[in-house]
């Protein structure tokens, strides 16, 4: 405890579930934490929970929760000896980090160099080629200028001198297009600095690839402030493997198991789970020595994933690595039997990481709900949460950063909660997964609760037969519960509120007033 104290008041830079997460951590620890939250965050859970709160602006992320003098401020301020980012935002932020260690603070998290180290992720692959980790074949691709397009697009009869005029790489400045189309199509073309799914294009076709590489580029440059782009090998089938890894200030770097994050929408994890059912333990001891030797090539502290991709061969190659903790990182807790973010804040104290477990114990499944809509495009949602009812049960979790009354607002990330379940083997953890969604309640703004549910039942899903483009190819949409059963629900809810101010507890005493306003997490 003596050295955990050296890290003083916690600032947690972020919102949402992940807040709250830390901040219990933090409490568990006996550590005061300090919230930050925007305009629009004041009354948010994560505000409640702390030992103190900071604001840090308005609603907009790049004024409030992207501003690194303002985050910088709100520490000094409440007087805080260390930052936790948690996930999102600033979390992979060189330069916060870096401001953070300037400022006298301690930076619950990765070195600044290997953040900025694999930031990149064209710098990560060349550190990995190096380390003898294997990755996905590719080509780099340098700086850009506008050439004439000749591709059909370009050739559209109309299409103004304007818009046939794309960025296309320079001259010389990574060989001839030759050098990608060697690796066979199709290829994806990738941003340098991206993440979530975010400045990616697949191309399947010789004339789209000037237009992906354009597009991208534009998208990286927005969402990123970067436009390097890199292109690599689109693998048919393959499944999305992550390693947790962690290492201390005494050179100590370990590995705890694999998370199965194969499951997703548009690039964009929506189910995980640890361990994976196609990960044997000769497999999994290859890739958490691979893991295990990305860490060390940049002199890895704290927490960290390393994602490959695996081929039904047992082939596996380098992805990108990581530097914060992972949405997903319950699995591993619960499957492991260990606190990860408990394990940061004591790394951060400069204390040796412990004996751990070297094989999972339980299997563990986890589901993100968002406040989407996957009628009309799984578009994110916005409005206020008139109820909200979380599972419970045997070997259910749920890591959630609203309650009800609180409003859902379309500035920051859709999230409202990830349920976890925890079973004796994958099955008994699918089902109780399967369970849990259908006990959950969220009215007032539509999720994507049945969805989740019937993406678990779907039989590739219950056989276990996973890779990165399966969701794709499952019917998207399917017929929402009839209007009886929704009001029916909503009703329930709302006469036990009633009942709890003292009103009627009528079934169906809310009905005029609110029949067909309410829309339970469905499709």
């Amino acid at each position: 405890m003596t050295k955990l104290r050296q890290l003083g008041r916690v600032l947690v830079a972020n919102r949402g579930e992940i807040a709250v997460r830390v901040i219990r951590a933090c409490r568990m620890a006996g550590l005061p934490a300090v919230a930050v939250y925007s305009d629009v965050d004041r009354g948010a859970r994560h505000v409640a929970l702390a030992d103190a709160a900071a604001h840090v602006g308005p609603a907009p992320a790049r004024e409030s929760y992207l501003s690194i003098p303002r985050l910088l401020a709100a520490a000094r301020e409440t007087g805080c000896g260390s930052v936790h980012p948690g996930y999102g935002f600033l979390s992979e932020s060189a330069a916060f980090a870096r401001a953070v260690v300037d400022a006298g603070m301690i930076w619950i998290g990765p070195p600044p160099e290997a953040m900025g180290a694999m930031g990149s992720k064209i710098s990560a692959r060349e550190r990995m080629k190096a380390a003898g980790v294997p990755v996905v074949p590719g080509a780099l691709i340098g700086k850009f200028e506008e050439h004439e397009d000749f591709s059909a697009n370009g050739r559209e009869a109309g299409a103004s001198a304007a818009a046939r005029r794309v960025a296309l790489p320079r001259p010389g400045a990574f060989g001839p297009f030759k050098e990608i189309l060697s690796l066979g199509l199709p290829v994806v073309v990738k941003a340098s600095a991206g993440g979530g799914g975010k400045g990616m294009r697949i191309v399947t076709s010789p004339s789209d690839l000037s237009e992906a590489i354009a597009s991208c580029r534009r998208e990286a440059l927005a969402s990123f402030g970067d436009d390097t782009v890199y292109v690599e090998k689109l693998l048919p089938t393959p499944r999305h493997i992550e390693v947790q890894i962690f290492g201390d200030m005494h050179g100590n770097v370990i590995a705890l198991g694999e998370r199965e994050c194969s499951l997703q929408r548009r690039h964009q994890k929506v189910i995980e789970e640890c361990p994976s059912s196609a990960v044997t333990p000769d497999l999994r001891a290859r890739l958490q020595n691979a893991a295990c030797d990305a860490a060390r090539a940049v002199g890895y502290v704290n927490a960290g994933t390393v994602e490959f991709l695996l081929e039904p061969s047992g082939s596996f190659y380098f992805l990108e690595m990581n530097t914060r903790l992972q949405v997903e990182h319950p699995v591993t807790e619960e499957a492991f039997g260990v606190d990860l973010v408990a394990l940061q804040l004591r790394v951060a104290a400069g204390e040796p990481l412990p004996d751990l477990p070297s094989a999972p114990s339980a299997h563990a499944i986890e589901a993100r709900v968002y406040a989407e809509d996957p009628d009309a495009g799984f578009l994110p949602q916005a409005g206020r949460l008139l109820a909200w009812i979380e599972p419970s049960g045997p070997g259910v979790r749920v890591d959630s950063g609203v309650t009800a009354g609180q409003a859902v607002d379309i500035h920051y990330d859709p999230l409202l909660a990830k349920v976890v379940a925890v079973g004796r083997d994958r099955e008994e953890a699918r089902r109780r997964l399967v369970a849990a969604l259908g006990e959950m309640v969220a009215l007032g703004v539509a999720t994507n609760l049945s969805w989740l549910r019937r993406l678990l039942e779907a039989a590739p899903v219950v056989r276990g037969d996973l890779h990165t483009g399966l969701v794709e190819t499952l019917s998207p949409s399917a017929p929402p519960p009839p209007p009886d059963e929704v009001f029916e629900a909503a009703s329930s809810v709302l006469s036990r509120a009633a009942l709890e101010r003292g009103g009627s507890s009528e079934r169906g005493v809310f009905s005029s007033p609110f029949e067909g306003r309410f829309r339970m997490g469905r499709v």
